[in-house]
């Protein structure tokens, strides 16, 4: 698999937690809120990408640990020096749902790609 269609599932994952929270908070999913939400957990992305090297293999379950982990530590960690939130449920809350859409989608992935090639295989 190619980086791009990897980093869009990324993206869109981060910016779909985003508005879901700012939802269920009562906030207002316009474009601007949703950036604002979003943006310190794509910057840490962003870093946890650069550190596994992610292109090289954007489906490895280390990629989407490595993705994981940078969304949500690097988004904490920007959110506090910014002064936004970073409550221990919000912290529980935002590393079990990223962690489900992040690693959630590889798997599905994964699971396709070997079914498929598995189906070839006996044709």
């Amino acid at each position: 698999m190619k980086i791009w269609p990897a980093l869009a599932a990324d993206v869109i994952c981060v910016l779909v937690f985003a508005i879901v929270g700012r939802s269920s908070h009562g906030e207002s999913a316009d474009l601007l809120g949703v950036l604002q939400t979003a943006w310190p957990f794509l910057a840490g992305y962003a870093v946890g990408l650069v550190l596994a090297r992610g292109w090289r293999a954007p489906l490895a379950r280390t990629t989407g640990a490595a993705v994981w982990v940078g969304t949500v530590a690097g988004g904490m960690i920007l959110r506090a020096l910014t002064g936004a939130g970073t409550a221990w449920s919000f912290v529980i809350v935002t590393t079990i749902v990223l962690g489900v859409l992040l690693l959630g989608w590889r798997g599905i992935v994964s699971l396709v790609l070997r079914a498929r090639s598995r189906s070839i295989t006996r044709l």
